[in-house]
């Protein structure tokens, strides 16, 4: 595919705004890399659309987000003008660090016609466990002991009723002996990320606190479905009546969108 631009040497790929997150991960997966994303529904999703959702998925705990990942955006601002930030190297240091301000902006100050990422090596094995809680406090409290034991998931997400779900990923041995420990902690029944796909079949709601009131949180919604990446505090959930308002600079977000689009052509903020 032309619109990818793929040096396995340097672990890096330039790619086309319009190119979809899953024909990238196929492209790169022939030399055995990826871009550590792993967003609902990549089949569909443009790398663009990645980037202005600041899209994610289960496996953010353990990989970050696409804004750990991007270091070179070409973007075509309001007034028709094209502008680059970043480079192709991983080394880039010229110039302001503009590509962060147009992740996760929704279009609001550009729109993004081209990436450059850096990327991983794929893992050797993925393993995932989980262990259904007798209620939300008793995941919390295993939650806890998760965060303060040597085991490092890349995948630590809670679901319904209680339900914590691990995902390990690497080499043959690293994740054997992370498995061994999680079963020290009660994990003993195999997993899969099945219910991170049947949840995405219609629009969720999206709720982000601190890690350590993530089941406050969730109690507090009801019995409504949800998955929750439970080490990163973000909860995705639908039919909820009340939905906490982060805490945003407005005043600061509406000045950096008043320099990007003065005029106001483009989609107002995502607040």
């Amino acid at each position: 595919m032309n619109d990818i631009e793929h040096s396995p040497s340097d672990m890096t790929a330039t790619v086309a705004g319009n190119v979809t997150v899953a024909q990238l991960q196929a492209r790169l997966a022939e030399n055995g890399q990826w871009l550590s994303l792993d967003p609902p529904a990549p089949e569909l999703l443009t790398v663009a659309e990645a980037l202005a959702r600041d899209s994610s998925g289960p496996r953010r705990f353990g990989y970050g987000t696409i804004r750990d990942y991007a270091i070179g955006l070409k973007v075509v601002m309001a007034d028709g003008r094209r502008i680059s930030s970043g480079g192709k190297v991983v080394k880039n240091v010229a110039g302001y660090d503009l590509l962060k301000l147009f992740i996760g902006a929704r279009y609001s100050l550009g729109n993004i016609v081209e990436a450059t990422f850096k990327l991983r090596p794929l893992p050797e094995c993925e393993q995932f466990v989980q262990k259904s809680c007798a209620s939300l406090s008793e995941a919390g409290a295993l939650l806890e002991t998760i965060m303060d034991s040597p085991i490092t998931p890349v995948v630590l997400d809670l679901r319904p009723p209680s339900v914590l779900v691990l995902g390990f990923a690497g080499t043959r041995e690293d994740v054997d002996w992370q498995w061994s420990r999680s079963r020290e902690l009660g994990f003993s029944e195999p997993a899969n990320l099945d219910f991170e796909k049947s949840f995405w079949n219609a629009e969720a709601q999206k709720i982000s606190v601190l890690p350590s009131r993530i089941i406050e949180t969730i109690a507090a919604l009801g019995a409504v479905p949800f998955v929750a990446r439970a080490g990163n505090g973000v909860i995705y959930c639908r039919g909820a009546k009340e939905i906490p308002k982060p805490d945003w600079p407005v005043h600061l977000m509406r000045r950096v969108k008043a320099a990007f689009d003065p005029c106001g052509l483009l989609p107002d903020l995502p607040i």
